[in-house]
């Protein structure tokens, strides 16, 4: 582009006003935080003060031990996204959307960017991801994530909350090399970019490399010959994303009110179009709103300024506590206790230092054998001889004995850090050998509560994930496309994925993610293999315990067996084999016939209770008899025949329900003999064809015998 002075002054006010409000103590306070995760601990005018007293200077860094099982907390943590359909959007579509999304999290690695994500908030208390579009492999384009450095961002020093659409602009600024800029953005700024070697311009030292996190050195020269390696990034590329009064395009649902904004990509045909789908019920207005303004600039020269074609910053922030704009990290608060351990430690060692060689008193002129210079080197070595005229010629000088405070202060402040951390011996891994394992559950349970507030934002980072893909996948992944997922990670049973698929038998699009709204859904739970243990615990207990018939394919593939995959194969391959599905009918037939058995048995009991009744109720009639004096012929014969049919309908009952038992059977037994002939028959006409062919081939015979 051409050269821009005011814009790029602009822009580079901006830059050094955010730079210098708050930005570069934080990249202070994030280099001591890394170099103290790294065990760089000591200021280096102390060490040079030490050295030249001849005094140790000790690491002992605990923080790194913490921040270790900090780490493998949040990797032991997975975390799943789902979708949800609202305001009457298809659900099947949000099933297809979130089987999507971890489509795009599994190409991106996202587990993996997530973990670095998260490392970078807790040390240094600000982690970026920067999620846009990749148009390298499709036209359309495809989602990719990437980890950004995040001393390099500069979030807008006037904002206080931790979602970006609340902030009114953000500033990456990254160095590139000539090639990059060519690449990116147009040759002819390479060019005169890469003539650039000194800081004579305008915007300073800052316009050219200057100390960054790189695999090489943390400094380099701010001067650099004309013709300079084109592939050195060296060039300081400012990227800025704002927010900017426009005009802006809404689909305006008549009948609820909702509104919803209309991407800038959207030609007329496709909003025509949705109009005409929508049966009027969207109307297109346009009011003045806020849109992003995207500008890229290096010196004076703007590469890049346009509209950005998303709804979002691309920068999504993870911030482990933020309070109203001040971001913090979890080693910041073990700075202190990390120091008093190394100066105590180091003290330690040099008081027993002191008491090895504590020094000698000697009469002048009363060494023999050596100089008062040798003996101050060889004092404290062991065998020493010293030669004198007389035993009061030398006194060894008493050491002081190591103080009990500076013991105790050296314990207290390894107990700090525990408590600053919240980390004990339990989530460290190093609980005594007396305790048991149900207490060494318990307390990690409870010292995994000083993490929920970490991890609850490392959630709502993923929140923001999952919008900002939900408004990607909206607006450009508009074609039909198939994608392959993983079903089953065991069997490694796949699935094809179909969106925006035109279906020729009825017209309609299935799987239409352009449309719809949606809930998003952060389910977070332990990683597979912590998952898997815990599975396999449980349903050995439900099976064995509580009688719940979980099948053996659950158990194995919950299991830690190495080749558990071949082994849930094979169970399949068994289990649809004719002689597993023969002994399954023949169980099934089993089980329908001791059914019919039970059935009989309770009809028998049934016809007994009624015939009990009966004699109950016939001996009551006596009794009333007794009472009340002989009944009369009308009322006796009736009584009689009363009795006879009662008797005549049990017996008929109790007939009927005997027969029933033995048709039912002897049907299952013809079955099972017929079904049992049929398999023996065939069984013996494979053992005669497997015999036939072990046989000679010089016996033609025996072999049109067996055939």
């Amino acid at each position: 582009m051409p050269l821009n002075t005011q814009l790029a002054g602009e822009q580079w006010r901006r830059y050094t006003y955010c730079r210098d409000v708050g930005h570069i103590n934080y990249v202070n306070k994030a280099n001591k935080c890394e170099a103290f995760f790294a065990g760089d601990q000591w200021d280096p005018a102390d060490l040079t003060s030490l050295r030249q007293q001849r005094r140790p200077a000790l690491t002992i860094n605990k923080t790194l031990g913490v921040l270790s099982s900090i780490l493998g907390e949040q990797i032991d943590l997975r975390t799943e996204i789902a979708f949800k359909a609202r305001y009457g959007s298809p659900s099947g579509n949000a099933d297809t959307l979130t089987k999507l999304f971890r489509f795009i999290s599994d190409r991106n690695q996202l587990p993996w960017v997530r973990s670095e994500l998260f490392t970078d908030g807790v040390i240094t208390s600000r982690g970026y991801i920067d999620m846009r579009m990749d148009f390298t492999n499709s036209l359309t384009g495809d989602i990719v994530f990437s980890n950004i450095n995040p001393r390099n961002v500069i979030p807008d020093p006037d904002a206080w909350e931790a979602d970006p659409d609340k902030w009114k602009d953000v500033i990456v600024t990254k160095w590139l090399s000539a090639n990059d800029i060519a690449l990116f953005y147009n040759e002819a700024d390479a060019k005169e970019l890469k003539k650039r070697s000194s800081s004579q311009w305008a915007q300073g030292y800052d316009s050219i490399d200057t100390p960054r996190n790189r695999f090489g050195d943390a400094h380099a020269s701010t001067f650099y010959p004309t013709d300079m390696d084109p592939t050195a990034r060296m060039i300081r590329v400012l990227e800025r994303q704002y927010r900017k009064l426009a005009k802006k395009k809404y689909f305006i649902n008549v009948n609820t009110g909702d509104k919803k904004e209309i991407p800038d990509s959207w030609d007329r045909d496709r909003i025509a179009f949705t109009l005409q789908s929508s049966e009027g019920q969207l109307v297109v207005d346009e009011v003045l709103g806020e849109k992003i303004r995207w500008t890229v600039t290096a010196d004076e020269f703007v590469l890049h300024d346009d509209w950005s074609p998303y709804r979002h910053f691309t920068i999504i922030p993870y911030f482990p506590y933020l309070r109203y704009g001040r971001t913090i990290g979890l080693v910041e608060n073990l700075l202190g206790p990390q120091e008093l351990l190394n100066k105590t430690t180091s003290q330690e060692l040099h008081v027993v230092n002191t008491t090895a060689n504590s020094g000698w008193k000697v009469k002048k002129g009363g060494l023999k054998n050596m100089t008062p210079d040798e003996l101050e080197q060889r004092g404290a070595q062991t065998g020493l001889v010293m030669e004198l005229d007389s035993m009061e010629d030398a006194e060894k000088i008493t050491p002081n004995q190591i103080p009990q405070g500076l013991s105790e202060l050296s314990r207290k402040s390894e107990n700090y850090i525990k408590t600053v951390s919240m980390r004990g011996d339990a989530q460290m891994g190093m609980s005594r050998a007396d305790v048991s394992a149900d207490q060494i559950e318990a307390n990690n349970a409870a010292g995994d509560v000083g993490l929920r507030k970490v991890l609850d934002n490392l959630a709502r980072t993923d929140h923001l994930i999952a919008r900002n893909a939900l408004d990607l996948i909206q607006e450009f992944y508009t074609d039909a496309r198939i994608m392959t997922i993983t079903k089953n990670a065991l069997t490694g049973e796949q699935e094809d994925v179909k969106i925006n698929w035109p279906d020729p038998s009825t017209g309609e699009i299935q799987g239409d993610v352009t449309m719809g709204e949606y809930d998003i859904v952060v389910i977070q739970q332990t990683a597979r293999q912590s998952l898997e243990a815990s599975q396999f615990e449980q349903a050995v207990m439900l099976r064995e315990k509580l009688g719940i018939p979980i099948p053996d394919e659950f158990i194995i593939e919950n299991s830690n067996l190495i080749n558990k995959t071949g082994m849930v194969a094979k169970m399949k391959e068994q289990a649809e084999s004719p002689e597993a599905q023969m002994q399954h009918k023949m169980q099934v037939m089993a089980g329908q016939l001791e059914l019919s058995e039970i059935k009989g048995k309770i009809a028998k009991e049934e016809a007994d209770a009624v015939l009990k009744r009966a004699k109950a109720a016939k001996e009551i009639a006596a009794t009333q008899e007794t009472l009340n004096g002989p009944p009369g012929v009308e009322q006796e014969m009736e009584l009689e025949r009363q009795r006879a049919e009662q008797d005549m309908a049990l017996q008929r009952e109790k007939h009927e329900q005997e027969m029933q038992m033995q048709r039912e059977k002897a049907a299952l037994d013809a079955q099972i003999k017929i079904q049992q002939s049929r398999e023996d028959a065939r069984l013996k006409r494979a053992q005669a064809i497997m015999a036939a062919r072990q046989q000679p081939a010089d016996k033609p015979g025996q072999e049109k015998k067996a055939a």
